[in-house]
């Protein structure tokens, strides 16, 4: 049987572009996952790792205009959006190299033996060792930032884990690239190529997940997929940890003195939110509480006034195109269901923004659950409340979150209940701010409770190489059999406790 070809797409006509490579086979992917762990032994070396994650960043920049252009051709993100999403990807990779370096993450705790406590207690020298082959499945929407050389790469290479990348299929030119650029870099680092490779095809990517070698998994996507996958893994003889980040509505709610106090502001705020890179943020605020009443009704309208100005846009392929424009329809045609600015076909290859309003209290009823699942695409609904019981009953209808967001005024009264009521549905809790945008930092947490991802960890931030990483306590053992970072002496300087 003849291996399928992949093609690389254009989103603005719908055309293929140029044939990149073909599908893996069950073969091809179990020689990539074998391939990978024969460089566990290499990789290990701290010094190297954080040599080689700083040169794959030094490439990448020095290799910009070509993977932005490869990018935009396969996504139509445009170059502005791209070149900072590159920027966000490099900074990413050296940021893991200050972790790797540092030391911290290998979390050292040492125990003095001390035989007068009871019970006795012998030494004991804990610290985290890299699980191995880590499966990374690109993310659509994200080209570079999640995918080949984003974050679940990132933190599982500064863990010490080699990696199998299952390409996106809406960028897999992009993707040869990046790959091409990280075992460039690899090599130049002194470290097998091997510690990353890139495979192609759906088939491939369930066979990657059940492969014995492969050690955990991470993802970004749909929750249809990513459940499929999820399943997958804990099924196996041997079943394996799966960060799968997976959907989010990503909730906001407007108390009556903040739309009092600046209902234009947050209106034109929540638009810019929402259409960003056509909707297709993972964060995007797909439902808002808002306020009846005058004050909300001047939200809901600087709200209409700034979508209404949004220009047509390019999803990143045309399943997804056509899966917005119906889904927005179903969406729109629900009883009670207003559309200030109605959303849907913008043309052949494009879409239009828009809004749906409805009654908070229709929310509760079973028909009007669809207003509660995420639709992917520049779209939000807002739901006119009158009382705080309200706010609190469609709160208790959705399930978890990446994010949620609060905007509030000045002594704000509801502020702490609402705050505390927010915290439980998500990840990150924002106050006064917009959920778009996730920031590279040690504090950063992106995840949420389920089906927002199928673990508690983060996917951004310094904390995100804890997914790759087991605990090994070893107890009595002779310093010369120790692991350097944790001999006396601390030869290696490692923070420890």
């Amino acid at each position: 049987m003849a291996a399928e070809p992949v093609w690389s797409v254009d989103p603005r006509t719908g055309k293929p572009r140029e044939q990149v490579a073909v599908e893996a086979t069950a073969e091809e992917v179990d020689q990539a996952v074998r391939a990978a762990q024969a460089t566990r032994e290499a990789l290990a070396d701290r010094v190297l790792r954080a040599a080689f994650l700083r040169t794959a960043a030094d490439l990448l920049d020095a290799s910009g205009e070509h993977v932005v252009e490869a990018a935009d051709a396969e996504t139509a993100l445009g170059p502005v959006r791209l070149t900072g999403e590159l920027a966000r990807t490099t900074a990413q990779l050296r940021a893991f190299a200050d972790v790797v370096e540092d030391g911290s993450f290998l979390d050292v705790r040492i125990d003095r033996p001390d035989p007068g406590a009871i019970p006795p207690r012998p030494d004991l020298r804990r610290w985290k060792i890299p699980l191995g082959v880590v499966a990374v499945y690109a993310a659509s929407n994200f080209p570079l930032a999640f995918s080949v050389p984003g974050g679940d790469t990132a933190s599982a290479l500064a863990a010490g884990c080699p990696v199998v990348v299952k390409a996106h299929p809406d960028h897999p030119a992009t993707s040869e690239l990046c790959a091409s650029l990280l075992r460039r870099a690899a090599a130049r680092a002194g470290l097998p190529e091997d510690v990353v490779v890139l495979v192609h095809g759906f088939d491939a990517g369930l066979e990657l997940v059940r492969h014995p070698l492969v050690a955990a998994a991470g993802f970004t996507g749909s929750i249809r997929g990513g459940r499929a996958l999820f399943d997958a893994a804990v099924a196996r003889p041997v079943p394996i940890p799966f960060h799968g980040e997976l959907g989010s509505l990503n909730p906001v709610v407007i108390t009556e003195a903040a739309a009092a106090e600046r209902a234009e502001e947050i209106g034109a705020g929540l638009a810019g939110s929402m259409t960003l890179g056509a909707g297709q943020f993972c964060t995007k605020p797909g439902l808002v509480l808002a306020p009846r009443g005058a004050d909300g009704d001047r939200f809901l309208d600087a709200l209409t006034a700034a979508v209404s100005e949004t220009e047509p846009a390019v999803m990143l392929d045309h399943r997804m195109r056509d899966a917005f424009v119906a889904g927005v329809a179903e969406r729109a045609a629900l009883a009670g269901v207003h559309t200030p600015v109605t959303p849907g076909a913008g043309g052949a290859h494009t879409v239009s923004a828009g809004v749906l309003a409805v009654d908070a209290a229709a929310l509760s009823g079973d028909g009007h659950r669809l207003l509660l699942e995420e639709c992917f695409g520049p779209v939000t609904v807002v739901a006119r409340y009158s009382t705080r019981e309200e706010v609190t009953a469609v709160l208790g209808l959705l399930p978890g979150n990446l994010t949620a967001g609060l905007h509030i005024a000045e002594d704000d009264e509801t502020a702490a209940p609402l705050l505390a009521e927010l915290t439980p549905l998500a990840g990150r809790v924002l106050v006064n701010g917009w959920p778009t945008g996730v920031a590279v930092a040690p504090a950063q947490h992106h995840g949420g409770p389920y089906p927002a991802t199928t673990s508690t960890s983060t996917s951004v931030g310094a904390t995100a190489i804890e997914r790759w990483l087991r605990p090994v306590a070893y107890q009595s053992t002779p310093g010369r059999l120790l692991p350097p970072e944790l001999r006396d002496g601390n030869p290696l300087g490692v923070p420890r406790r």
